[in-house]
């Protein structure tokens, strides 16, 4: 008689219908069904969700969604967390702007609130003063609303009314910060 080997664990859904998940890059998500999908030919549970933005549709399995870093959105206590980070004098002193994205872009795909709120102030105090360049202020952007959609799902309140808070912290935590030089005007340089 053979038996069947027990060797693949079977991993319950953690989340359902309803939830909101953050997905790594992607953002934040809603569960929008748990169903069998066909994956290399073998049926397996998948979360169907749809990423908030931009309304994209994604499948993934149950058994995976730990290992690509889906989880809960943040629980409500831990806004000051986030807040009080976007606050903090610290910024990223890395001056190859290659290196300096690609260890922001690192920090964005580990799906942890903490770091992408690390990367969204450090290219908010960064910007002050001067310009990023246009990969930096698209992953700028990317985060920032990282960080928006998370808090406004976690707090209850509409995005427009999470992207203030975040907006007010931010533009508060360079205050003490010199103001940038203000541009010269074309009268004023010396052309000779």
């Amino acid at each position: 008689m053979a038996t069947k080997k027990l060797t693949e664990k079977v991993k319950e859904p953690k989340f359902k219908v309803g939830d909101y998940v953050v997905y790594p890059i992607h953002g934040v998500g809603e569960v929008t069904e748990v169903a069998k999908k066909v994956i290399l030919g073998k049926k397996k549970d998948c979360y169907i969700m749809e990423i908030q933005g931009s309304k994209m549709k994604v499948s993934i399995p149950v058994e995976r969604a730990i290992d690509v870093g889906i989880r809960s959105i943040i629980d409500k206590k831990e806004i000051k967390k986030v807040l009080t980070l976007l606050k903090k004098d610290e910024i990223d002193t890395e001056e190859d702007w290659k290196v300096r994205y690609q260890n922001n872009m690192n920090k964005i795909k580990s799906g942890s609130i903490f770091e992408v709120a690390d990367v969204c102030r450090n290219l908010y105090k960064r910007a002050y003063g001067k310009e990023l360049s246009i990969m930096e202020r698209k992953l700028y952007e990317s985060a920032y609303n990282l960080v928006k959609m998370e808090i406004a799902l976690s707090k209850g309140v509409p995005q427009e009314e999470a992207g203030n808070i975040v907006s007010d912290v931010l533009a508060a935590s360079v205050q003490g910060l010199a103001p940038p030089p203000p541009p010269k005007e074309i009268d004023d340089l010396d052309l000779e």
